[in-house]
């Protein structure tokens, strides 16, 4: 099993669970994170760091969010690996909660 990050990243990439993941498998892109599925140990670090609640194991992804299992794993492919934390993006606070952000990722 493995964890996800979802739709509510988007725009947001808080980096607070970097920091905890013992085997530094997230991925950075301009605005979101990914988790690479064969590289995450399923140790449950990082959900509860995640200040927006875009992290879910894989059988606790929201409905409708299915498809992110799927990105994830494409997108921890090409983007590069991130271990630290870094600062939110700017307007992260505004962007929190709204749905329908997909058409907004930027890969």
């Amino acid at each position: 099993m493995t964890f996800v990050v979802g739709e509510n990243c988007i725009k947001c990439k808080h980096t607070d669970c970097v920091e905890v993941c013992p085997v530094d498998c997230f991925y950075e892109g301009p605005n979101m994170l990914v988790i690479h599925p064969d590289e995450c140990i399923d140790c449950a670090l990082c959900e509860p760091e995640c200040p927006v609640d875009a992290i879910f194991s894989e059988d606790e992804l929201p409905s409708g969010q299915e498809s992110f299992m799927e990105l994830n794993a494409e997108l921890a492919e090409t983007w590069p690996n991130i271990t630290e934390r870094q600062d939110p993006l700017a307007d992260a606070e505004e962007w929190d909660g709204k749905e329908g952000k997909i058409d907004l990722l930027e890969r």
